[in-house]
């Protein structure tokens, strides 16, 4: 089991910046990769941003070059600096951990937080 918590989330304008931080707890030696996800009012969850447990990164589209993932020295923090932001980048934001189980790939969400941007 891995716990994940998020903080960072909040009101900003249009081209202001965010940094969602997420801690993980637990079994966090199976971590193969942390991420962050979105989802917007009446959207599916789609990926924003990865980084492996080796430390290879992948942005969705529409963030790169707005943001970059990182990790902290200890590994089991995750953060997403959002820079540029648009009002379409206003959803819940939730970290998610793939952990490597028994057979297959497992994956833990955070309750998510709320990142709202105002044109």
């Amino acid at each position: 089991q891995v716990q994940l918590v998020e903080s960072g989330g909040g009101l900003v304008q249009a081209g202001g910046s965010l940094r969602l931080s997420c801690v993980a707890s637990g079994s966090i030696f199976s971590i193969n990769a942390m991420g962050w996800y979105r989802q917007a009012p009446g959207k599916q969850r789609e990926l924003v941003a990865a980084i492996t447990s080796g430390g290879a990164t992948n942005y969705a589209d529409s963030v790169k070059g707005r943001c970059t993932i990182s990790r902290g020295n200890a590994k089991n923090t995750v953060y997403l600096q959002m820079n540029s932001l648009k009002p379409e980048d206003t959803a819940v934001y939730y970290c998610n951990s793939k952990n490597q189980g028994r057979f297959l790939e497992i994956d833990y969400w955070g309750q998510g937080t709320q990142v709202t941007v105002s044109s």
